[in-house]
């Protein structure tokens, strides 16, 4: 057999120079023989399709800082906010980690509702008390609830976040998972910069961007921040008329109705609680309120026989209040409450600032 020559067999052509000494008979065998037929492979999960590779990152900020000159940036302040920007690891993990989102209520609120920041509320409360009465007037929102709302979101002032926002920004913005959102908030944080209302190495917030003591968005800031104390800039840093102006201008601009509770904490009887679970949800609306029951006046609530949490009966109201069940617990929450979700769509978050400010006296 010169070199060359070939071999049929029913499963191809060998090339018979190919071949060990010694194999062609065995080739032939295995030639000869009948062949099996396999059993069908049964058909696997369809193959998702590969996500295109992000653009470089220098490239993508290339093109933020075009956009932002189209928007009215100065070059000057593009300058010193792009230059040295890089994206930051740790801001996306912390991203994926929210304890919003990965602690159930419970748990959440051990966290939060401590003996020490019951008695911090207390203590902040007492000394502010002459301010907030005079910004609760002004704004029509609950004095108790601003301490509430300052406590949990900065430690009463404490943290008012340590990372550069120009770059956490700008990491969450280049990440795919909420890109459109994070990029808008990029270019509030610039717009903030070229209105000189905050200097670069003062500009820090949280992981997630969000400034100051209220630990508002940039778009927030823009929006509703306020300059209480006069001074002719909005210092939701560092100056606390700002601050507690600022974090009631907010609600009230959410609908937070002057007077009102947020809510209460009730008692399902064991007997309703099937029936209670069956109770449809909202189809609209933030992740937290599609967890919500349509709204019903209290005295329907009251009829189907859900009681207070201390055990008496609800009252007889018209006021429209709509069932959460948290873990064990329940509560019927009024429109107020809703001005708190649009803080922080969660209700781990929002039902420790309502707990928080119950128990401020």
């Amino acid at each position: 057999m010169g070199t060359g020559e070939w071999y049929t067999a029913s499963r191809g052509l060998v090339q018979l120079d190919m071949i060990r000494p010694g194999t062609l008979v065995l080739a032939a065998v295995l030639a000869a023989a009948p062949m099996q037929e396999l059993p069908p492979v049964p058909p696997g999960p369809p193959i998702a399709p590969v996500a295109p590779l992000p653009m470089p990152f220098n490239e993508w900020l290339d093109g933020v800082r075009a956009e932002a000159a189209q928007r009215g940036i100065r070059p000057e302040v593009l300058e010193r906010a792009l230059s040295d920007v890089e994206p930051v690891e740790q801001v996306i993990e912390r991203d994926r980690t929210q304890p919003e989102f990965t602690l159930d209520l419970e748990s959440y609120l051990k966290r939060r509702l401590t003996k020490q920041t019951l008695r911090t509320a207390q203590q902040m409360y007492t000394k502010h008390r002459a301010l907030l009465g005079r910004i609760g007037d002004q704004y029509g929102v609950s004095p108790r609830i601003l301490v509430s709302v300052w406590g949990i979101e900065s430690n009463f002032g404490r943290f008012a976040g340590v990372r550069p926002t120009i770059s956490t920004l700008a990491t969450l913005a280049y990440d795919p998972r909420r890109s459109a959102f994070f990029r808008g908030e990029l270019f509030s944080a610039l717009e903030i910069l070229n209105r000189g209302d905050v200097e670069l190495d003062r500009f820090k917030g949280s992981w997630a961007g969000a400034l100051g003591q209220p630990q508002f968005m940039p778009s927030s800031y823009l929006k509703y921040a306020q300059d209480f104390d006069g001074d002719g800039r909005r210092d939701i840093w560092s100056s606390q008329p700002d601050v507690f102006a600022s974090v009631a201008y907010y609600l009230q601009q959410h609908g937070w109705t002057r007077g009102q509770a947020w809510g209460r904490e009730i008692r399902i009887p064991a007997k309703l609680r099937a029936e209670a679970a069956a109770i449809p949800r909202r189809e609209v609306g933030c992740r937290a309120e599609r967890l919500m029951s349509d709204p019903r006046p209290l005295t329907a609530w009251r009829k189907l026989g859900f009681r207070a949490f201390n055990g008496g009966a609800l009252p007889s109201s018209a006021l429209e209040a709509s069932l959460v069940q948290a873990g064990n617990r329940s509560f019927l929450l009024y429109p107020n409450y809703t001005a708190i979700l649009d803080y922080n769509c969660a209700h781990t978050y929002a039902l420790s600032v309502a707990l928080l400010a119950d128990r401020v006296q």
